[in-house]
């Protein structure tokens, strides 16, 4: 047992009480209003920048940058393979900084009146692995070869599309490798974002992204010709994400199931005593999935309330 990881298992746990929790989720998604979910919101972790008059997306992202601030003070704590650990689990801001930064390069930022088409990147600290670099480039093939010069490798193209499915492919990869108690996470969540690409939207994958998808889903599934060959093929650590779905059009049942796991395994993760990466893995699941229900929430408040629902969302890279 070493010292950095008494100290980084303390923080783990103690950050733990940063989440809101069902209570708390019902009673935003309970509020007849935007701004009555907003107040509520002003008395917990969520506070900062959720002021009147923020829009629903304006809210969400700051619930978003909550929680990367409590995984940026969490992998703060940690030794180097605890801070790795959580580097991986945070990888999404960094994707959704490069995706907004892509979208933007064609955009004329120089005309007087204008307003930006994205918000402010998130401040990614010491989780980032590549956005200094990323964030300097100017054309949509600069970008594509300062990606294929970092951990996130080459997406197979500079198109928006090519780029936000080689970083997902990359980061679900990186997720298996970098943290093992993730990795059903990561390939259901791979499995997941296969079958839109391919069988919803009917685009195929650079070739790279293939290769890549192929090393936690096998070849068999990333060659079948129909969703239910894929679904067949699935090794047993992302079938059980989709396993009683039959058609593509019930997808979205997966992705609250999706969070679900991750709760359940969170949670088991947290209650070991071992110091060591499993509780701090649990604890940025769980803190995760708190952020997570909490944006659904929000959603839930702006169009009116709904006291018996619960929050969805989008399986996806914060916004």
């Amino acid at each position: 047992m070493s010292a950095g990881w008494v100290a980084g298992v303390t923080r783990a746990r103690a950050l733990r009480s940063r989440c809101l929790g069902a209570e708390g989720i019902s009673e935003v998604a309970a509020a007849t209003t935007l701004d009555d979910a907003l107040r509520y919101l002003a008395a917990t972790p969520y506070r900062h920048d959720v002021g009147p008059g923020v829009t629903v997306a304006g809210a969400q992202r700051a619930v978003s940058a909550t929680l990367l601030w409590h995984l940026r003070v969490l992998a703060g704590w940690q030794p180097a393979t605890g801070a790795d650990a959580v580097r991986a689990l945070a990888a999404g801001f960094e994707l959704s900084n490069t995706e907004h930064h892509l979208s933007s390069l064609g955009a004329d930022r120089r005309r007087p009146g204008s307003t930006p088409l994205h918000p402010p990147p998130y401040r990614l600290g010491a989780l980032a692995t590549a956005w200094t670099r990323l964030a300097r480039t100017r054309t949509p093939a600069e970008l594509r070869t300062s990606l294929a010069a970092s951990v996130w490798g080459d997406p197979g193209g500079d198109s928006p599309a090519a780029v936000a499915t080689g970083m997902r492919v990359s980061a679900a990869l990186r997720l298996a490798t970098t943290v093992p108690d993730a990795a059903r996470w990561a390939a259901a969540r791979l499995a997941l974002l296969f079958c839109r690409e391919v069988f919803v939207v009917g685009r195929r994958m650079p070739d790279v992204s293939v290769r890549r998808a192929a090393r936690l889903l096998g070849p068999g599934a990333i060659a079948a010709a129909s969703y239910a060959d894929f679904r067949q093929e699935l090794p047993a650590t992302a079938r059980w994400l989709v396993d009683d779905i039959d058609e593509v059009a019930d997808l979205w049942r997966a992705e609250a199931r999706w969070w679900d796991a991750v709760e359940r395994d969170g949670r088991e993760l947290l209650r070991r005593s071992r110091f060591g990466p499993q509780p701090v893995v649990g604890t940025a699941a769980l803190l995760s999935v708190d952020a997570w229900r909490t944006r659904g929430a929000l959603e839930l408040a702006a169009r009116g309330g709904d006291p018996g629902g619960r929050p969805t969302g989008v399986l996806d890279a914060p916004r």
